[in-house]
């Protein structure tokens, strides 16, 4: 196989054996698929699941889309080229509970072609992160302890280069550089060379894909069962407010969505189903919810 259908075979089966893991966490709820086409190339599988034991929304989708290189791009995204093709998988879970975390993650891989079909240029991104509505402390060592192991397989510089990346991704800088949440791995823009080569970034988002199930099933198997009131879920809906603000705002990912006429309904999945915003609002201090809030606001090395 190419280059191409290996990253698109292996994105497709992270898809089915990611939702496998959520359906049996959950007990209840089963995704529901819906295929989609893109008018000028491509499609995608958005994959929803909803109002389960213990997911109230989520979303596990792919997509494998491709077209000529519009103005726009050259303008707002900086790509140079004839052609583009891109494929990557897109997952967003938001709990009932709020003793459980939301999660996200995203996997791609990007390529660039010239007039003659030729790959000018070829780029992988991607990473996971862990947005809990209150602190465990346990819950974050282990999340972030099984991404550095990931790294470390393949490179002892990565999981500091990338946790950094990822604390300063998922910022809303307009609420003084508040974060989404407490972070995780995130990297970017990286293109083979003679050092790390195709294959190798293709395993190390392999290793990453999969390491989503160890990192989070066990946190939600050990939370989903907490008793919670309706102040816990005023609460979460607060921090929802703040995952909205980021998605809708900062979040590259959903600015090329919809900049490339990206389907909507699979790009606005990640937004939560009840959100607040209400005015000036601040936790007590000294409360658990500001020990979540502080987390956000300074990151912290967890391993």
């Amino acid at each position: 196989m190419s280059i191409k259908e290996n990253w698109v075979h292996f994105i497709l089966q992270l898809q089915n054996d990611i939702c496998h893991a959520l359906e049996k966490c959950d007990g209840k709820a089963k995704f529901i698929e819906d295929a989609w086409d893109r008018p000028e190339g491509g499609g995608g599988k958005t994959r929803v699941i909803a109002n389960g034991n213990v997911f109230e929304k989520g979303g596990v989708n792919t997509s494998i889309v491709y077209g000529d290189v519009t103005a726009a791009m050259r303008t707002q995204l900086k790509i140079e080229g004839a052609t583009w093709f891109a494929c990557g998988l897109s997952l967003v879970i938001h709990p009932f509970n709020p003793f459980v975390p939301t999660v996200h993650a995203n996997y791609r891989m990007f390529e660039l072609y010239n007039e003659k079909e030729e790959v000018i240029d070829r780029w992988f991104g991607g990473g996971t992160d862990l947005t809990p509505y209150y602190l465990f402390e346990e819950d974050a060592i282990h999340f972030h302890q099984t991404y550095k192991n990931v790294c470390d397989d393949f490179d002892t510089s990565f999981y500091a280069q990338f946790k950094a990346e990822c604390d300063d991704y998922f910022v809303n800088w307009h609420r003084n550089k508040e974060r989404r949440g407490i972070g995780g791995i995130f990297y970017d823009y990286k293109r083979p060379d003679d050092d790390k080569d195709v294959h190798f970034w293709m395993n190390f988002a392999r290793s990453c894909g999969y390491a989503f199930i160890d990192a989070y099933i066990p946190i939600v198997e050990k939370r989903k069962n907490i008793p919670f009131n309706a102040e816990h879920k005023h609460w979460q809906e607060i921090r929802r407010g703040r995952y909205t603000e980021f998605n809708l705002v900062h979040d590259r990912g959903t600015l090329f969505g919809l900049k490339t006429n990206g389907r909507i309904e699979s790009i606005l999945m990640s937004l939560p189903p009840t959100v607040r915003f209400e005015y000036n609002y601040h936790p007590k201090e000294g409360s658990e919810e500001d020990k979540l809030l502080q987390a956000c606001l300074h990151p912290r090395d967890w391993v």
